[in-house]
């Protein structure tokens, strides 16, 4: 006689804390074995493209297949460029916080080719709708460091007036939608906004971001619900850097399947891409872009990476993960392994790498010299008066009374 006894599985991470780390589980393809198909592809053509993964940098260091995007030698310095600017940034702002000049800060230490290469593959006019770890499409934007810092200072600069958590950056002259912290309003915005682009005849797309464990949300289902029905043309992407603030992405759903088949099932093409492969990611975030752009629908994509630093300033990820789990992770470090590619190509160097870090620094120092000149937390904060502004287009007579009793 079978045993017919229910058993309720509880997804468990394969390390925890005090082990060793390993990532022999991860199953890493050759770069260069899936072929890049035609914008048409019908969705239930590409499963191979959601259970797989594209990747053009080789362990070679060298483009190989049908998706290298043939890069000039430029474009590929700009991109290391801003990732390495992105990260000189996050240790910089990361030590304001630790200083008590912030309340908060989030990093994207690991994740830089995901925001660096999505932001230069679009268009600089299309919609972008992020989430909480995208900084470095606002640095590929070429967007002022010092008006991000006083952001997260809060400080007379602030053109958000402190009505937003530090690093929930809102940029409408970039394109870059306002941050919520409430996880995965960004998904059906985006979608919406795409459908009105379509509906006026525009050209521009939109395009969103969620983490891995955001795809338990509702909004992420009712986003691929209205993408499909509609064909919207958006770019959706979950990047999963295989951990939310606490728990890994098995909870979310990762154990049974990857992020980007649950696009298939929504009638949607799905593409996972090694999100720390810049060439690899450029050249799926072109590709979907291209297919909205050209009226045939949108994409999910699952950028598969790592998140190497902690969720935030309020977490300690040693109570849920193995320290230096970042040191074996399969796909390496997104800086390195496009330093490496164009040192490979005779277009870059050592000793070249070394001074534009450098460089780097002193302007970042500079930025932030310039930032807290303006103040910092509790330090010349923004004034209490700015609470009532920006709320509603005419101050109603309630709140004028109030500001008035106030003295503001």
């Amino acid at each position: 006689m079978t045993d017919e006894t229910l058993r309720l599985h509880l997804p468990e991470p394969t390390t925890r804390p005090g082990m060793d780390p390993d990532a022999s589980m991860i199953k890493v393809p050759a770069a260069g074995t899936l072929p890049k198909p035609p914008l048409d592809e019908p969705d239930d053509q590409m499963w191979d493209y959601a259970l797989g993964m594209v990747r053009v940098l080789g362990d070679d260091d060298l483009a190989v297949g049908d998706w290298d995007p043939k890069l000039d030698a430029d474009t590929l310095r700009r991109g290391l460029t801003y990732m390495m600017r992105t990260r000189a940034f996050d240790d910089r702002m990361l030590r304001q916080q630790r200083q008590g000049k912030t309340s908060f800060y989030m990093k994207c230490t690991g994740e830089e080719a995901c925001g660096v290469a999505q932001a230069m593959a679009l268009r600089p006019d299309d919609m972008l709708f992020p989430s909480y770890r995208q900084q470095s499409m606002l640095v590929a934007r070429d967007w002022p460091l010092v008006d991000l810092m006083c952001q997260i200072f809060n400080n007379p600069k602030d053109r958000l007036q402190g009505k937003q958590l530090p690093v929930l950056y809102s940029v409408k002259d970039a394109n870059f939608f306002s941050i919520s912290g409430n996880l995965g309003t960004q998904f059906p915005q985006a979608v919406g906004w795409a459908m009105a682009s379509a509906y006026k005849n525009d050209s521009k797309i939109a395009a969103a971001w969620v983490g891995e464990g955001t795809t338990a949300e509702g909004d992420f289902h009712h986003a691929l619900t209205f993408a499909a029905v509609y064909q919207a043309p958006v770019v959706l992407n979950v990047t999963n850097n295989q951990y939310a603030i606490s728990s890994f992405s098995g909870i979310a759903g990762g154990e049974q399947s990857t992020f980007a088949a649950r696009a298939l099932g929504y009638g949607l093409p799905g593409i996972r891409v090694d999100g720390n492969d810049f060439l690899a990611v450029y050249a799926v975030t072109q590709w979907a872009a291209d297919r909205a752009r050209n009226n045939f629908g949108p994409t999910l994509i699952e950028l598969y990476t790592y998140r190497a630093a902690a969720h935030s300033t309020s977490d300690d990820p040693s109570g849920y993960r193995p320290k230096d789990e970042f040191t074996v992770w399969p796909l390496g470090d997104p800086i390195d392994r496009l330093k490496k590619h164009l040192i490979k190509l005779g277009e870059w160097d050592e000793q070249r790498h070394a001074s534009l870090q450098d460089e780097l620094e002193s302007e970042i120092k500079r930025d932030l010299k310039e930032a807290a000149s303006h103040g910092t937390l509790g330090v010349r904060p923004c004034s209490p008066s700015t609470m009532f502004n920006d709320v509603f287009k005419e101050l109603p007579p309630h709140l004028r009374r109030q500001r008035q009793e106030a003295g503001l």
